[in-house]
């Protein structure tokens, strides 16, 4: 089979064998007695709550596959101490599925200072210390030791993001293959529901785990066979990259680990190569030598059609929490049980994102009718509901329906990004359905509110004023969050983001409308700090635009490098891999690691705040910039600091071995004396 033609697939439910769907997929054998099972043919391991509702991985995949016929239980945040738990439901009859959870268990875990944290939103109570770090390894090796023979899948997020070799910033070195470490048999990546249909039945039919190489969106270790011709991208001598199209069967070599760990530039190769091959149109095979193995990577799956992710989206969820979770809160769910995803995907390409290289550039809408019918479900079902959709959206809120307008450039087309540096003449940006959609939502009986709490695209916003007056005077309440990210042309370089200019635009058009309307709303603009390709000048300029237009960051958001994430291959090897890597040749990349950096960088944010005047000082001191401390109004921080105020006013610089105090250095700009 040629999987680098994108033939017709199976349509998602083709196969469906309807059974009574249970209450809730169980989660004790107790409840599977109950349901008259003897055993169950998969059971799904996950790392959150079990939370029953399609805003949950566990939850999609396992009344998609009880819509398939298949028995279906759930582990929920096991005790991984010990094999035990994992044997709760016995011994399942087709796989285990594995999955870290809707994050990153480290995401989860850990701050962008890696500091430990406290809370957990996908857990009952919120308490933080229910999962392991690296739970997707940890889940899965305890399933092997509970039943040895039995097959284990991977999937989820934490699976997709760490399929090949990843830097993983927490432990500040390349790891290998998630699938290697788990000691899995596949891995699934990205958006799973039609390669988990297709490996469940023919597991079932008796076929073994390596038998299933011809499986979109599938990874596992297999010799490279002998029909097909190597692409080498692992050599940093040639410009080619692999990127050289070929007749007949081609897969592209990948820079081994071996070769990753030890060269950076490899490494940058290895994810432009890997982000080159994600269009499902035009994407060929990958292949990663990780020892004496070969980790192949199949293209990425064909996007759900409409009627697919319509028939997702109507399974029959019990849409709240597992009843063994009482009356405890999970904060997760209290945050989403009255929003609505219209869609998924996103072609921003922003490189510190993982939605792109999770569920793709090209967008899978949902129909008008299947998103109305959950309306009314939220509306008549779920407990506290007062008529208000608290959003409406998915990784982005002004996205649904839009589309390359023309299929052959879509499938043939390797840009990143579909609207960076600009917005692609080929892309259609047309608002009209989503007002449409918006309109009808509204008119549904039992709505009084339809909110979009955030992800508002706002360069694509500012293409249709009709849809900036209908989301301000019918679907904002106070406040709209909004993340230009940065005002500077360096840092917005690296993230794929555009210009401050095209938020300057939408907020004329937002305040003018609001105004129109006769409301009082206001931009809450995110931004991120310590970003690669940002300068300490970068974040000075930052601040001054910040205090130019009184704008007060309580919380502000410094860079983390999630796996697999462009931005995180700038950070861990210096190399930009939106560019061509070639040894000798590579664009190099600025990356802020330092801890005392990074939060300088921060304190940028929020220069309003006394605890970080006396950083500010010194650093400004250092950029040769005294002109910006003082109690003038262009200047940034007060020549003296308050009495009470600035914990770190009164600490001492860090001594070094030798007896030296350790000066305070800034990065990317020229020290003035």
């Amino acid at each position: 089979m040629d999987i680098q033609i994108v033939a017709a697939e199976k349509p998602l439910m083709a196969e469906a064998r309807p059974r009574k769907p249970a209450p809730f997929l169980p989660m004790s054998r107790a409840e599977m007695d109950a349901l008259g099972w003897d055993a169950c043919d998969i059971v799904l391991v996950t790392g959150d709550a079990y939370v029953d509702h399609p805003s949950f991985g566990m939850a999609i995949i396992g009344r998609l596959l009880e819509a398939q016929g298949f028995r279906v239980g759930i582990i929920a945040q096991p005790d991984w101490h010990s094999a035990e738990p994992f044997k709760a439901l016995g011994k399942p009859k087709v796989f285990f599925g594995v999955t870290g959870g809707n994050m990153d268990s480290m995401v989860n875990r850990y701050t962008a200072d890696r500091r430990i944290r406290s809370d957990d939103a996908y857990t009952a109570g919120g308490e933080g210390g229910k999962r392991p770090d690296r739970c997707t390894i940890v889940y899965a090796q305890r399933c092997r030791e509970a039943f040895k023979d039995t097959p284990i899948v991977l999937g989820g997020i934490e699976a997709s993001l760490r399929r090949i070799a990843h830097y993983d910033y927490w432990s500040d070195k390349v790891r290998r293959s998630v699938l290697a470490d788990a000691k899995a048999d596949l891995l699934l990546y990205g958006n799973a529901e039609r390669a988990v249909v297709e490996v469940a039945q023919r597991l079932a039919a008796g076929e073994a785990p390596r038998a299933l190489d011809d499986i979109r969106g599938v990874a596992l270790f297999r010799k490279v066979p002998a029909d097909y011709t190597e692409l080498h991208a692992d050599d940093l001598e040639s410009a080619d990259e692999g990127a050289t199209r070929q007749k007949g069967l081609t897969v592209i070599r990948l820079p081994a680990l071996e070769q990753v760990e030890q060269d950076k530039e490899a490494y940058a190769r290895a994810s432009r190569v890997l982000h080159r091959e994600s269009n499902p149109g035009n994407a060929r095979p990958l292949v990663q030598r990780h020892g004496d193995r070969d980790l192949w990577l199949n293209p990425p799956p064909i996007p759900l059609t409409s009627e697919e992710m319509d028939a997702v989206y109507d399974l029959p969820y019990a849409r709240a929490p597992h009843p063994s979770y009482g009356d405890a809160k999970i904060p997760a769910w209290d945050m989403i049980k009255f929003s609505v995803t219209i869609m998924r995907g996103c072609f921003g390409g922003c490189t510190f994102c993982s939605i792109t290289e999770h569920e793709g550039r090209i967008i899978q809408n949902r129909s008008e009718g299947s998103i109305l019918r959950e309306i009314e479900k939220i509306r008549d079902k779920t407990p506290g509901f007062t008529g208000v959709i608290s959003d409406i959206g998915g990784p982005t809120a002004n996205m649904y329906r839009m589309a390359c307008k023309d299929p052959k450039v879509e499938a043939a087309c390797r840009r990143p990004s579909c609207v960076f540096p600009e917005i692609c003449p080929n892309l259609n940006t047309s608002h009209d359905d989503l007002i449409r959609l918006y309109r009808k939502v509204r008119e549904t009986k039992g709505i009084k509110k339809v909110m979009v709490a955030s992800g508002v695209r706002y360069d694509l916003a500012v293409e249709s004023p009709e849809y900036i007056k209908e989301l301000v005077t019918h679907h904002v309440g106070g406040y709209l969050k909004i993340a230009p990210e940065h005002t500077e042309r360096g840092p917005l370089d690296k993230m794929m983001k555009p210009g401050i200019g095209a938020y300057d635009k939408f907020k004329r058009m937002f305040d003018a409308a609001a105004e129109q309307a006769g409301k009082k709303y206001y931009l809450i603009p995110y931004f991120i700090a310590a970003h690669p390709g940002t300068t300490d000048e970068d974040m000075m300029n930052l601040a001054l635009w910040l205090k130019k237009n009184r704008y007060r960051a309580d919380q502000v958001q410094t860079f983390l490098p999630s796996p697999m994430a462009t931005a995180t291959a700038m950070y861990h090897t210096g190399v930009n891999p939106l560019r061509g890597v070639r040894r000798g040749g590579s664009d190099k990349v600025e990356a802020i690691k330092g801890l005392r950096q990074r939060r300088l960088h921060k304190a940028f944010l929020r220069y309003h705040d006394p605890d970080n005047w006396p950083v500010l000082r010194e650093a400004l001191i250092q950029m040769g910039r005294r002109d910006l401390i003082g109690s003038q109004p262009h200047q940034l921080v007060p020549a003296y600091q308050p009495p009470g105020t600035g914990k770190a006013a009164g600490t001492k610089r860090p001594i070094r071995p030798g007896g030296k105090t350790q000066r305070f250095t800034t990065k990317g700009v020229r020290v003035m004396k």
